[in-house]
């Protein structure tokens, strides 16, 4: 692969990164399909390799991400009605409000839900808390397996 599409892969593997922080594009997806067209691209034993590897590391960041923080709300009795309300409210406030609104959007749906089902406002923003918890370690868990899987791509393009 010549040196401009080995630079517009990085540009693809940076903009999937910025993606997982800022949820507007599926940022990991991008990560691993940037790594995926270089491999085939390229051709070799080595692009392989780091295909193999940052396969895993998608596979296993999109398990997780989605595994260890529903456990957590779960453990933290947030409700799934509430973050699918949340979800709703985040998408739509997505439009209201560009990148911002999906935060206060999820917010306030998980915190409205809630709320309408303890009648406390203090346990609905307790469980709001653990809900935002749960998204932030989400997004920690599938930007750790990008940037690994990008660290293998550099190794790989070095190679």
């Amino acid at each position: 692969m010549n040196t401009l599409g080995t630079v517009l892969v990085a540009l693809v593997i940076a903009i999937g990164l910025v993606g997982i922080v800022v949820p507007v594009l599926p940022g990991g997806l991008l990560v691993f399909l940037a790594i995926a067209v270089w491999a085939v691209v390229v051709h070799t034993a080595t692009s392989w390799v780091v295909l193999g590897i940052a396969t895993a590391l998608y596979v296993a960041g999109e398990v997780i991400k989605y595994v260890w923080p529903v456990r957590r709300m779960r453990q933290a009795d947030v409700a799934t009605r509430s973050l699918i309300i949340g979800g709703i409210l985040g998408v739509i406030g997505f439009f209201v409000i560009p990148v911002l609104g999906l935060a206060i959007g999820f917010v306030l749906g998980v915190y409205l839900s809630e709320y309408s089902a303890l009648r406390d406002p203090n346990r609905a923003w307790t469980s709001t808390k653990h809900a935002m918890k749960g998204v932030a370690l989400a997004m920690g868990v599938e930007l750790t397996a990008a940037l690994l899987a990008t660290v293998a791509w550099v190794v790989g393009v070095f190679a």
